[in-house]
């Protein structure tokens, strides 16, 4: 008897040991940005479904996951299994053989749904290499009660003028209210997202068709003198280390009359869980100077599959369930329609359910729309790309910048300063490299 049952423990625990070993572990790099937290905590659906897979996260600040994320792939160290990069990387790493196509991301997964801007930026040769987990535009984000308060009207499509006297009339400095948050903390992804898209409509260029960097023309001083000058009046203290995360944070907490960053944070700063002024917020269009371009980005942060994995079956598995409609569904389930991570699906903005919930949801997708990548500027140039330029060189060229550009807001280096030293970054890069000949 004792034989017996020691043999079948044995079997017993051969068996666990082979279940054990037969769990596929994907390790998963992602940003700390309140979208992706939150799907981390709704995954026990997903290991419901797919007991034989599980999940190690590494969440990171923006600019370190994209460093961390660059590194690994381009050094083929195969640390993660799945990736969560942008629109910036999606094309130039597909086009070096980087990623995996995602081919099967299951019948019902319904790739046609997805908004053609979003789907275009995530594609090479008509095949999708990232799937959005949410899309973004940027727009104005204001304190209603102020603005009535101060008397004041935001239309539907603002001047930079207009944003500029509207935030020094509701600064109350004494009570620790600022008229505008910005984002200063240096980084391609941080503060150059915002002063490129700014640049663009004050029609301002990175390169011209030559590809020589134009820093040094007065569109740029413009817009960098704009920008320094209204965070010293109505800006908060400390503004050049405030990042997407931060402002956020300032917002949420009435320390912000207005804040022009991603429309993905609507659902947070109108969320009485996350925001004390969730019931005294107003949307408008990012911010345009008569030029004919507006200040707005188009972005989506996406899953994707690095190359030479040896996971790739299980990895399109997890991306199907976090970017699919089902995933939306959960979340309204459990958080609202409100919250649902927004700017993917045609269908999400066509559900009235959604429209109800969501008072932004018309602004997102109009802002999405509106957001030109292949004429992003005013004036003529050789790249495409709104807040960013789409060459390999721009990841350490827009950082490089963007911090002469965090150092001008800081009050540690003069607007002249940090252009003559980003038209000297750039040319020397961009020389280097082989674009100016």
């Amino acid at each position: 008897m004792r034989i017996v049952i020691g043999a079948l423990l044995g079997a017993a625990s051969i068996l666990a040991i082979g279940q054990a070993a037969a769990a596929t572990k994907l390790t998963i790099a992602t940003v700390n940005n309140g979208d992706m937290v939150r799907m981390q905590s709704l995954t026990d659906d997903f290991k419901a479904k797919n007991p034989d897979i599980d999940l190690e996260w590494v969440t990171l600040e923006e600019n370190t996951l994209r460093q961390k994320v660059t590194t690994d792939i381009a050094t083929k160290a195969g640390q993660f299994d799945v990736l969560t990069i942008g629109t910036y990387e999606v094309p130039i790493w597909a086009k070096k053989g980087w990623l995996v196509p995602l081919d099967n991301l299951g019948a019902d997964y319904d790739v046609n749904d997805l908004l053609p801007a979003i789907r275009a930026g995530l594609s090479l040769d008509g095949k999708l290499y990232a799937a959005p987990f949410y899309g973004e535009s940027s727009m104005v984000m204001y304190r209603t009660d102020l603005f009535d308060k101060a008397g004041l009207k935001m239309p539907e499509q603002p001047t930079w003028d207009f944003i500029a006297d509207a935030a020094k009339k509701i600064t109350d400095k004494d009570n620790g209210v600022y008229g505008i948050c910005l984002r200063g903390k240096a980084g391609w992804g941080e503060n150059m997202a915002f002063l490129t898209a700014m640049s663009n409509s004050f029609g301002a260029r990175w390169f011209d068709e030559k590809w020589v960097p134009q820093f040094d023309q007065p569109e740029w001083k413009n817009t960098l003198n704009f920008y320094v000058n209204l965070m010293k009046e109505a800006g908060p203290p400390g503004a050049a280390s405030n990042g997407f995360n931060e402002n956020l944070a300032l917002f949420n907490s009435g320390k912000c009359g207005m804040w022009i960053d991603a429309t993905v944070a609507a659902s947070f700063v109108t969320n009485p869980k996350d925001s004390k002024v969730a019931d005294k917020v107003g949307f408008a269009l990012a911010p345009n100077n008569g030029l004919g371009k507006n200040a707005n980005w188009l972005w989506a942060w996406s899953l994707a599959v690095p190359a030479g994995s040896k996971k790739v079956d299980a990895a399109e598995k997890f991306i199907a369930w976090a970017t699919g409609k089902g995933y939306l569904d959960l979340v309204a389930a459990k958080e609202g329609w409100a919250n649902v991570p927004p700017g993917t699906r045609a269908s999400l903005y066509a559900n009235p359910e959604y429209q109800k919930a969501a008072p932004f949801a018309k602004m997102t997708l109009d802002s999405i729309n509106s957001a030109d990548p292949n004429h992003p500027t005013v004036k003529p140039v050789p790249y495409t790309g709104v807040q960013f330029v789409a060459i390999p060189e721009f990841q350490g060229l827009g950082t490089a910048v963007g911090q002469q550009f965090s150092a001008a807001l800081a009050g540690s280096s003069t607007v002249d300063a940090a252009l003559a030293a980003a038209q000297a970054i750039a040319t020397r890069e961009m020389t280097k490299a082989g674009y100016i000949k």
